[in-house]
């Protein structure tokens, strides 16, 4: 079997709020499997999942208290710099908290970083050496 990636969960306090915050900042629309105690959005092919963070450190049998950077990031990539401005804009604009306001990058790029409602970090990042299909899905080789 080779091995891919499919769902990111992320353990979240209040599953409404966060909820309501992917849906008006990002425009993400859960899927008809999501419901009062799990949202689920479709991102052709990696599916992005919203779980209460008691219950999903129950499962996986962690504590559920965080602290600092959990050393990881999660990424929007979009493509032009106006975009990354657009969406950092609309994302603090519905309760994200901003972490790295949009800027010029070392590598070439554009972007910018934000916390969910959780804490989660986000980056929205433009590179102008990535490309992306008539879908709207990054292309890499």
């Amino acid at each position: 079997m080779k091995p891919r990636l499919n769902i990111i969960t992320l353990g979240v306090k209040d599953l409404s709020v966060s909820r309501s915050f992917y849906q008006n900042a990002l425009g993400w629309m859960p899927t008809k499997d999501s419901d009062d105690k799990i949202t689920f959005y479709n991102h052709e092919g990696i599916i992005l999942g919203l779980y209460p963070i008691n219950k999903l450190a129950e499962d996986a049998e962690l504590q559920p208290e965080r602290s600092g950077f959990s050393g990881v990031t999660l990424a929007i990539n979009l493509d032009t710099k106006e975009g990354v401005n657009e969406l950092f804009n609309s994302v603090i604009a519905n309760g994200g908290r901003s972490l790295v306001q949009p800027r010029e990058t070392f590598w070439g790029g554009y972007d910018a970083y934000f916390a969910d409602p959780d804490g989660h970090a986000w980056e929205i990042a433009w590179a102008p050496f990535w490309k992306f299909d008539d879908q709207g899905s990054l292309i890499m080789e």
